[in-house]
């Protein structure tokens, strides 16, 4: 139950932070205005507060952990909203930072 809290953390955080910087840039590089860089900058709070739910207590793994998810995140983003189509190197290093997710949060540790 803690890793599936954990990977839903992780999403939601995804969501909010790749969410949040995409909306200011089409505010600022798409011209959309002030309306779109605020509500960027909301959800970008809410993935600073998300962050902190996470099960485990050490803000530096989860910070370094949650880089490869914002990797694979983005891509998938560029993807759905933009249009944009990763070749497989974009694909192999996004798996690669997935992995070193998996090692990060997930390997078990003694003590």
């Amino acid at each position: 139950m803690t890793v599936l809290r954990s990977l839903v953390l992780f999403v939601a955080a995804a969501v909010a932070e790749i969410g949040g910087a995409w909306l200011v840039w089409q505010g600022v590089r798409e011209h959309r205005g002030w309306v779109w860089i605020g509500a960027g900058v909301m959800a970008l709070g809410v993935y600073g507060f998300v962050a902190t739910l996470q099960p485990d207590a050490h803000f530096g793994r989860i910070l370094a952990a949650y880089g490869g998810v914002f990797v694979a995140g983005s891509l998938l983003w560029g993807m759905l909203v933009d249009g944009f189509r990763p070749d497989r190197y974009d694909v192999a290093g996004a798996l690669v930072c997935l992995l070193g997710v998996a090692v990060i949060m997930y390997a078990p540790r003694s003590g």
